[in-house]
């Protein structure tokens, strides 16, 4: 198993040298979370995930959960783990101080989330699902519901879920089944099956707070007839005590291919007793708050793992000795070259660090985004949020193909070694799977973005983005050192605004072409994106080169990795553009019945 190794020079990097994250907090109002409090936080962060959290991994695999007694049973080293991130309270760190958390910037948050997710990502679910489930909560309920509930889930006794998915209705929730009627005392009778809950029970807290979707009497057809319950595993008395058990039960537990610890539940619910979240029929927006957090806690997740296999591979090819390098002995003193040397095997190592380390500064752009949208005012909140809208697709579709992807050069770079369970590769195969697929498709991911974010606005969400990278570009174009990645970057996004237009203006005579070009599209904006941030790294590297600051090994790898990212990544663009512009016929050419012939 690869030995969890927080990445803080390449984080401190992007945080103080390219992002300017002090100086971004103190324009959003936290002019108290300078370098001085932002660096213990990250050291703190990464000691807890290196040594409580990451030897659970493994762990937290070969034991899996199980249900005993109708309830799920979790491996004996999550308990402690838990109990150590309630005690340092790390799953508070962005919390609204009322209800006792540390009211730190969300962005902050997400810097601890990218460690925690390399150290173990099955575990991670429980406290990035009850953050979501808090920001639903305070952001669409009615005081006396805050007051009860998120006190104890901001402090980790108790945690949080989502139920949406029924099995005749999977992203099309305005099928679900599951009925709520009104009860006398203002509350609500909730009867139905949900499944693929994740945690939804557990052996760690005494409460857990599901929130359901669930359709009232005569609500109207459709999503729009959706509303949205507080239903408590226990329930809770008006003095904030725990009662009796509510009639919600696990009917099991899913056998799948990953994410063996973190238990994936089928659950009915007889009647449980459950309150209203915001307005009937308004559930679907209320539990967008609670997904839209979800899609880039599962980015993150992807960029997580990738970093946990690229350590693996890079360990592993500095030690395993194979044959000499093709100019010759590289090191005479061993009886082979370590397989480093080796061209293919540089090209895999290139290829997980230009992804990860790029995911990584666009997740943190991201998320310095959310910020302002959660807490700015005026022009700036709302360019924020048309940045957050139009990014949180591309960021969970393109960070969890690219996880899967560095995922399996990493089991590639150990060769056989890597497909046994002995070192661990092949788990992370294994739990990254899933990324790509819950929190919504990244099928859906790219409808999304083509339907919503982009014909939806009429192009208005992607010239905001653009606008920032144009800005870049036009600052930088003659740069001395990086000028000619600045061009790259440029001349990628002016095609990705050409192709936009192309796609918008064939769709008004086939609705069809864009979305047959829409998950292409998706990956093609993940990897416009990436030109960017290796852009704007290259010239924050180059700078503090030309300045004689910081360290010049590291920055010059910088520099080079960004030209590896324009000379053999950012080419994938080519033919992802000639793919979508083939338009939707060839998709279609097929009637139903000739996809197999026996």
């Amino acid at each position: 198993m690869p030995q969890y190794k927080a990445p803080l020079r390449d984080i401190r990097f992007l945080v103080h040298n390219v992002l300017d994250f002090p100086a971004h907090y103190s324009a959003c109002g936290h002019a108290e979370v300078g370098a001085d409090l932002i660096d213990p936080v990250l050291e703190e962060a990464a000691r807890f995930c290196e040594n409580v959290l990451a030897p659970t991994y493994r762990d937290g695999d070969e034991t899996g959960t199980h249900m005993v007694n109708g309830r799920v049973v979790t491996p004996d080293s999550y308990k402690g783990a838990w109990q150590a991130l309630t005690e340092a309270q790390w799953g508070a760190i962005s919390c609204d101080p009322t209800f006792g958390g540390q009211g730190l910037p969300h962005s902050l948050g997400m810097i601890f989330h990218d460690m925690a997710e390399s150290a173990n990502q099955p575990w991670c679910a429980l406290f990035t699902l009850t953050q979501g489930a808090i920001r639903a909560i305070e952001a669409h309920a009615d005081d006396a519901l805050k007051e009860k509930y998120l006190p104890k889930m901001v402090s980790g006794e108790w945690t949080g879920t989502m139920m949406l998915t029924e099995s005749h209705a999977g992203s099309d929730l305005g099928l679900l089944r599951t009925r709520a009627e009104p009860a006398e005392d203002g509350s609500y009778r909730i009867t139905g099956e949900k499944i693929f809950i994740t945690w939804s029970d557990q052996d760690l807290t005494d409460n857990i707070i599901h929130l359901v979707l669930a359709k009232l009497p005569g609500a109207p057809a459709g999503p729009k007839g959706i509303s949205l319950f507080l239903v408590p595993q226990v329930m809770v008395d008006d003095n904030g005590d725990l009662g009796a058990r509510n009639s919600v039960q696990v009917a099991k537990i899913e056998e799948k291919m990953g994410l063996k610890s973190s238990p994936t539940g089928v659950i009915n619910l007889d009647g449980a007793v459950g309150w209203l979240v915001g307005k009937p029929h308004n559930g679907l927006a209320a539990m967008f708050t609670m997904m839209n957090s979800a899609r880039l806690d599962v980015a993150f997740e992807g960029l997580g793992l990738a970093e946990l296999s690229r350590q693996g591979a890079v360990e592993y090819a500095r030690e395993r000795l194979q044959m000499r390098a093709p100019s010759g002995a590289v090191y005479p003193d061993k009886s082979a070259d370590p397989i480093i040397v080796h061209p293919d095997v540089r090209r895999m190592l290139l290829t997980q660090k230009a992804l990860v380390e790029g995911c990584r500064m666009l997740g943190y752009f991201t998320a310095m985004q959310l910020d302002v949208a959660l807490h700015g005012e005026g022009e700036a909140q709302q360019k924020a949020d048309q940045l957050v809208a139009l990014l949180t697709p591309i960021c969970k579709g393109f960070f969890t193909e690219r996880g899967s992807e560095v995922a399996d050069l990493g089991v590639q770079c150990f060769g056989g070694h890597g497909y046994i369970r002995e070192h661990g590769m092949e788990q992370i195969v294994r739990d990254v799977r899933i990324t790509r697929i819950y929190e919504g498709t990244n099928g859906i991911q790219a409808i999304d973005l083509m339907r919503r974010k982009v014909i939806g606005s009429d192009r208005r969400l992607l010239d905001a983005l653009l606008a920032e990278i144009n800005s870049f570009c036009n600052a930088n174009r003659k740069h001395a050192v990086a000028g000619d990645l600045v061009a790259a970057a440029e001349n990628v996004a002016a095609e990705w605004l050409a192709l936009t237009d192309k796609l918008i203006e064939g769709g008004r005579l086939d609705p069809a072409l864009p979305m047959s070009a829409a998950f292409e599209y998706l990956e093609y904006s993940g990897y416009a994106c990436l030109a960017w941030c290796w852009a704007r790294m290259a010239v924050t590297a180059a700078d503090m080169l030309a300045g004689g600051q910081g360290d010049a090994v590291f920055l010059q790898a910088k520099l080079d990795t960004a030209r590896f990212y324009m000379a053999r990544v950012l080419p994938r663009t080519e033919s992802l553009k000639i793919s979508m512009l083939a338009g939707p016929e060839t998709l279609s050419a097929l009637t139903d019945e000739q996809f197999f012939m026996a």
